[in-house]
């Protein structure tokens, strides 16, 4: 599983509190950043197996800090912390920490049996790497699907989310069918950062611009005029301590008030 890890983050991008796109691209593969860097460091491990399974040649034999259950629990509770001290806002806290937490649940239904509940056996995987006629068809609908659904509920330019498309379905596609390395080098952890830094961090822009234009009827987010209303009502009434019945809290987007409330 690479670019399907991105599906529940396009998914989570559609709520209106969620954090911003690149964010949440980040939350997706975490797990795996912490892997590789893990590798490079040399706690945790893995191999070069040519046929270990169909479509990946990799044994990974030790990653219980990141791939087990427990570990991955704990990089979505410490991702989450991180968001919630940034933003403030545990909603935002909770969708990135279960973005994070999906990468295990996905990854179950690939890997081979080396993923744990907490780093002992059993080990667990469904196996779908060996099944690729079913694994690939799968993990394309499933990004894509999501990217579907994540511009069905915004408003955005066409042009990102086609460059999006074609730069996830062309790392996937390195992925499947590109040259496999002989063994597993330092090289191999920078180039999965590369990989999943060209995925990740230029699409942010494009997110928020998209999030900023809902379609109509949708209960995305109400107007920036809604959240300067609030700010002014607030000035105006400097006795409240809490903002006025509807606004947001602070560092939030939320706000009830309808686009043509009344700044007085």
């Amino acid at each position: 599983m690479f670019i399907g890890h991105f599906a529940p983050a396009l998914a989570a991008a559609t709520h209106p509190r969620a954090p911003k796109l690149a964010m949440l691209f980040v939350a997706g593969q975490l797990v795996d950043w912490g892997f590789f860097a893990l590798l490079l460091a040399g706690a945790e491990k893995m191999r070069v197996v040519p046929g270990i399974t169909a479509t990946n040649p990799m044994d990974l034999y030790h990653m219980s800090y990141t791939h087990s259950l427990l570990g991955c629990a704990l990089w979505a509770l410490g991702f989450a912390a991180l968001v919630w001290l940034a933003q403030r806002d545990r909603v935002a806290a909770g969708i990135a920490g279960t973005v994070v937490l999906s990468h295990w649940l996905l990854d179950l239904l690939v890997h081979r049996p080396d993923l744990t509940l907490a780093g002992a056996p059993p080990k667990l995987g469904l196996g779908l790497w060996d099944r690729p006629w079913i694994e690939m068809p799968f993990e394309l609908a499933l990004t894509f699907g999501a990217l579907w659904f994540y511009l069905g509920r915004t408003r955005g330019p066409m042009l990102p989310a086609i460059v999006l498309a074609a730069v996830l379905l062309a790392l996937q596609l390195v992925n499947w069918f590109g040259p496999v390395a002989s063994e597993v080098t330092p090289a191999t952890s920078y180039l999965a950062f590369f990989a999943y830094g060209v995925a990740s961090l230029p699409h942010g822009g494009w997110g928020r611009l998209a999030r900023s234009r809902p379609r109509r009827g949708s209960p995305a987010l109400a107007p920036p005029l809604c959240a300067r209303a609030c700010q002014i009502r607030a000035l105006r009434s400097p006795q409240i301590s809490s903002p006025p019945t509807g606004c947001p809290r602070k560092n939030t987007p939320v706000c009830s008030m309808r686009s043509g409330a009344s700044l007085t």
